[in-house]
């Protein structure tokens, strides 16, 4: 049985007849911290839709525990533990912060446990605290931004699925969701993060892959990967 929480062997994947992904490998070991970055074309996003099942596979294997990611359908996966903040946040705008957030605990089997989970979701962004009644579609980016991420926390995910969580945000907000990322990854789940901001992906992540043309062409950890030259000249613009 893998040691991993999360093993992909040769995963081939795409739309349609388009294929995007070309015989990935990839793991996240239990309580770790991994980025995949790389240019927008790569194929990033591609990968975390099709673990939580939204991009059929072609060829490949998925495992996440014991479990065949294959044979499950997309509403099926929360159920396992599998958060997925998608790109573009994807929240309700006509649905009030409060409303958005009880939507990510629809797999919780003890609705007394609600208000606790609201509270932790509230102790990471205060802001939403003090937004919890507003409607979700008059906040600002930033703040919608914590929304999905505090609407996947609901779930209290083993693992967390990250797709670019700092795309469009000022980067005072860039900052402070990392950080967040940070305390997250701290209390134990592990987290599988997308990022464009490659200097801050290798900053909060522990290990990386770098995806080019649906192929990973490196892997290591942040500090082997901040110190590739490859990496430095292609994304860290040094």
């Amino acid at each position: 049985m893998s040691s991993f929480l999360l093993e992909i062997r040769q995963l081939r994947a795409g739309y349609g007849d388009a294929e995007v992904l070309h015989g990935i490998d990839l793991e996240v070991g239990q309580g770790e911290f991994v980025c995949i970055i790389g240019a927008n074309t790569a194929g990033k996003s591609t990968i975390l839709r099709s673990i939580s099942r939204l991009v059929p596979k072609s060829s490949g294997i998925m495992r996440y525990g014991t479990h065949d990611l294959s044979a499950l359908a997309a509403h099926e996966i929360p159920a396992l533990g599998i958060a997925h903040v998608p790109e573009g946040r994807q929240i309700f705008p006509d649905m009030t912060v409060e409303e958005n957030l009880l939507l990510g605990a629809f797999t919780a089997r003890n609705e007394a446990d609600l208000p606790a989970r609201i509270e932790e979701v509230f102790g990471l962004f205060p802001r939403l605290r003090e937004r919890n009644r507003q409607l979700a579609g008059t906040l600002s980016g930033g703040e919608q931004q914590m929304v999905a991420v505090g609407r996947a926390l609901m779930l209290r995910p083993a693992l967390l699925l990250l797709d670019e969580p700092s795309h469009g945000l000022a980067p005072k907000v860039v900052e402070e969701m990392h950080a967040a990322f940070k305390i997250i990854h701290g209390r134990g789940t592990s987290i599988l993060l997308v990022e464009q901001n490659v200097e801050l992906a290798l900053e909060v992540a522990t290990r990386g892959y770098v995806l080019e043309a649906g192929v990973v062409t490196l892997a290591g950890t942040a500090a082997e990967l901040r110190a590739n030259p490859e990496v430095v000249t292609a994304y860290l613009g040094l």
